[in-house]
């Protein structure tokens, strides 16, 4: 089963349940996406309803939501830790993960695995009995073409991120380059995930293996929490 879009109502619910995990007094790590937009809105209500919390963004996206929302932004180094990560997915499996969808994976891992506890929020449509979602790779520009081949002798096929707007390849706030990565379903995503990380040139991959703590699943007549 391949990732979908899903609905907005499902992901809204997701989202929401997952917020009100969030507790006075907390450094909350604010993910990337369509679902997660759901949450930084809910938790930027009840900033505005005098819960007190800071926030860490993964993208100059999720920061510009969070400050659209009233919610404090701060940074990963101008705090001690981060009590609750709550981020999306493009598509989840036995509570392994494939992300970068939106080319912030780099980021949402660092935060996402400094958190005391990581929330995961999707619609039912990313569900799947194995991961089989191409896997991105953020690279660095001048690696690109190792990496590439590295990638094919591990049995993938990479495509290169085209960006959707201009002329060229995305860009990832880092800037790095994102290549897509088709391995057909994953027996082993974590002994994949060791592969990609081992290899020259690539600076994080969406594999988030053994990072969830739990995942809240929207439905259109409700909520599942996966722990």
């Amino acid at each position: 089963m391949k990732a979908g879009d899903g609905s907005a109502g499902a992901k809204r619910r997701a989202a929401e349940a997952a917020a009100e995990a969030v507790e006075d007094g907390t450094v909350v790590g604010l993910g990337t996406g369509s679902t997660t937009a759901y949450a930084i809105e809910a938790i930027g209500r009840a900033v505005a309803d005098g819960l007190d919390v800071r926030g860490v963004a993964t993208s100059r996206q999720s920061a510009a939501l969070a400050r659209d929302a009233g919610i404090p932004v701060t940074t990963l180094s101008a705090v001690e830790g981060i009590d609750l990560a709550i981020d999306g997915a493009d598509q989840v499996a036995n509570g392994d993960l494939i992300k970068g969808g939106g080319a912030a994976h780099t980021r949402e891992k660092l935060i996402d695995a400094a958190a005391d506890r990581f929330l995961v929020v999707v619609d039912d449509s990313k569900l799947a009995d194995r991961l089989d979602w191409p896997v991105p790779v953020a690279v660095l520009p001048d690696a690109e073409g190792v990496v590439a081949d590295r990638i094919r002798e591990l049995g993938g096929e990479p495509t290169l991120r085209p960006a959707e707007r201009k002329d060229g390849p995305v860009v990832t706030d880092d800037g790095h380059l994102v290549l897509d990565c088709d391995f057909g379903e994953l027996d082993d995503p974590a002994g994949l995930a060791a592969q990609l990380s081992a290899i020259p040139g690539v600076v994080e991959h969406g594999l988030f293996v053994g990072l969830a703590d739990a995942t809240y699943v929207g439905r259109d007549d409700g909520v599942d929490v996966i722990e």
